[in-house]
């Protein structure tokens, strides 16, 4: 079964063409990436990956095997975890880091039912994994970037998802916070080699060598797909950043773009 498989998907928003006529699929338990510059169409890709966005007619869009436009939205979204450093601007309420990790168990970002004391456990120990149980009852909105992304992973995991979407996840990160949580992200996958990946950066230096395969989105349209051998290179950087770069491998397989 592929995890992701889209076909002819258009996305027009206020009159302006979004996403060009992407084409792509992701096989069931692959760690794909996604690498883009600012508007480059990656938000509405995700938001059409998770229905709360629709591409034109003549699009199919499947989503862990269920085709949308003929599906339960809500069931496809409960086996998806979403991890954005820009997903409190969508929060209709005010939510406390207990309650964000519990509202995974719905897709959703508030529960709207009480949970069972067994669920409460079982996120209070997600918590205490990933160190930040003292923002048990902290405000999200109050919470710095590094103690946001640790409730995030924990509303993540508690759902046990089939497909994980880390939607450039490091960006409000300072170098430490992001070497920390890359790190993470590496363990995490090699701990659960049947989930599905996506991760999604405008930063070279974030995808780990693990994202074997990706593509390149460039102003809506798939600039380049393939192996990650295939696609990282000075020539596709150059035409999407407009910058002249060298590109450096580090001893660990990371790559590292020095402008020229």
């Amino acid at each position: 079964m592929k995890a992701i498989n889209i076909k002819n998907a258009t996305v027009e928003l206020k009159g302006q063409k979004i996403l060009d006529n992407l084409n792509f699929e992701i096989e069931k338990g692959e760690k794909y990436f996604i690498l883009g510059a600012n508007g480059a169409g990656k938000t509405t890709l995700v938001k059409l990956i998770l229905g709360y966005i629709w591409a034109r007619i003549g699009a199919d869009v499947e989503i862990l095997g269920k085709k949308y436009g003929n599906t339960d939205l809500a069931s496809v979204r409960k086996q998806i975890a979403w991890v954005s450093p820009f997903i409190t601007q969508h929060l209709e309420y005010v939510s406390t880091g207990l309650d964000m990790v519990l509202s995974g168990l719905v897709g959703a970002y508030a529960m709207f039912r009480k949970e069972t004391e067994e669920e409460m456990e079982l996120a209070q120990n997600l918590l205490e994994k990933l160190g930040a149980l003292d923002l048990a009852n902290k405000n999200v909105r109050d919470m710095s970037s590094g103690e946001l992304i640790k409730i995030l992973i924990a509303r993540a995991f508690i759902a046990k998802p089939k497909l994980m979407i880390l939607d450039e996840p490091t960006v409000y990160l300072d170098m430490a916070q992001r070497e920390m949580f890359l790190n993470y992200v590496d363990n995490l996958i090699h701990q659960n080699p049947d989930l599905t990946v996506l991760f999604i950066s405008q930063r070279i230096e974030d995808i780990l060598p693990v994202f074997s395969h990706g593509m390149i989105l460039h102003e809506g349209k798939i600039k380049a797909q393939g192996t990650r051998e295939e696609i990282l290179t000075s020539k596709n950087l150059k035409e999407i950043f407009g910058l002249e770069m060298e590109l450096v491998k580090s001893k660990n397989g990371r790559l590292w773009g020095i402008a020229k």
